[in-house]
């Protein structure tokens, strides 16, 4: 089923006119739908371009979406996803996916303006592998820290300047909104139990973390990342089924969920960037556990750069051992002593380290539309040439 799929959607993509080519995003899967969610909302809307969606995943919410400026395609991963990549014509390819050309899904073999949306705050050189970003021709940077470290390797490897477009992370700018929203209808939950805390650190303690903080009283949402899902899936299905009958325990699905933020007064976390989203958009504390660091580019050390990830830690909260666990809810009565003067430097920070704070998508929608139409510009010019 999949491979007829994959050739159903590839030989659907082959027969659009270019009109619906000029503009292409790719999602590996529906997990990354609120990426593009909104800057599809505003091309087809106040740009009034015609968007073409092709995905891996048969579950993407954007395989529902309707509006006659907008078509969804379908290509599994396997043979026929590896040919729409290599033999693809379009203009401009917008996507979430890392180390393209580096693996099994190579850039086309026509001339196609890739552009890079980062996914998190994160940093570029130590969790993600040393050329996980060479081979776009355009990215947009959520931060300044990111501009750094992509200038850095460019130079140090002496490749090609990238457009460097100061996008913002709109993921953040959601989480801001939801809590002004949440805090204006929540004086009537004062009295629940203070903190449950969201926590990503299973595979290393999450048997033990858990334990303590039930034990100690509070309230637990466990909320893995969907990669956790996806590759260490026996570790979370055994932590949900021995906590699940635990009336302060929760476990929530992410995909862009916002809601078990907004009900939490502490995150504990290792090195996710989403410590920095937490922090940041809601103004509360993290707790981090501190496991080895998460490292996919053994000479990350070469940019002389120290990634955010690292910097911001003790700005965010505080850090503990996972051999002091049984210290953790303590470490969490000391975080929310600090009350509104956190708050106030998370706000501080997130107006230094973000971009476009308010209008990172109408401001990203802009652009995407103006590359869109320098190549096909470019494009008629060469078939001119051509003739």
């Amino acid at each position: 089923m999949s491979f007829l799929q994959g050739w159903k959607g590839w030989r659907k993509f082959k027969q659009l006119p270019w009109q619906w080519r000029n503009l292409v995003f790719y999602s590996e899967s529906g997990q990354d739908w609120h990426q593009f969610s909104g800057l599809i909302d505003v091309l087809n809307g106040e740009w009034r371009r015609k968007v073409c969606y092709v995905t891996s995943d048969p579950a993407d919410p954007g395989l529902a979406r309707e509006h006659p400026d907008y078509q969804a395609i379908c290509i599994p991963a396997g043979l026929f996803l590896t040919i729409f990549f290599q033999v693809k014509q379009a203009d401009v390819v917008v996507l979430t996916m890392m180390d393209l050309d580096n693996l099994q899904l190579k850039r086309s073999l026509h001339p196609v303006h890739y552009i890079y949306l980062f996914h998190s705050m994160g940093s570029t050189h130590m969790v993600d592998h040393a050329d996980s970003f060479d081979h776009y021709e355009t990215l947009f940077c959520s931060g300044p820290h990111q501009v750094a470290e992509i200038r850095k390797r460019e130079t140090l490897k002496n490749l090609p300047p990238k457009h460097l477009f100061d996008y913002g992370h709109p993921r953040l700018e959601q989480v801001m909104r939801e809590a002004e929203a949440w805090q204006a209808v929540a004086s009537d939950s004062a009295d629940d139990p203070q903190d449950p805390a969201p926590t990503s650190i299973f595979n290393v303690c999450g048997e033990e973390l858990i334990s303590v903080l039930l034990q100690a009283g509070f309230r637990v949402i466990m909320r893995p990342h969907y990669h956790s899902n996806r590759l260490t899936p026996q570790v979370i299905n055994s932590l949900r089924e021995e906590f699940s009958g635990h009336a302060r325990f929760e476990y929530v699905e992410r995909m862009g969920e916002t809601a078990s933020l907004l009900r939490s007064d502490v995150l504990i976390s290792d090195w996710s960037a989403i410590a920095l989203e937490y922090a940041l958009g809601l103004g509360k504390p993290v707790l981090f556990v501190d496991v080895p660091r998460r490292i996919r580019n053994p000479g990350w050390h070469e940019l002389g750069i120290e990634p955010i990830e690292c910097s911001m830690r003790p700005l965010l909260g505080s850090i503990i051992s996972p051999d002091h666990l049984a210290e953790v809810p303590r470490e969490i009565g000391s975080l929310l002593g600090a009350g509104e003067e956190f708050t106030a430097r998370m706000h501080e920070l997130r107006e230094q380290w973000v971009f476009r704070l308010g209008h990172s998508i109408t401001d990203g929608a802009a652009e995407i539309a103006r590359l869109a139409d320098r190549q096909h510009s470019q494009r008629l010019a060469r078939k001119a040439n051509s003739a």
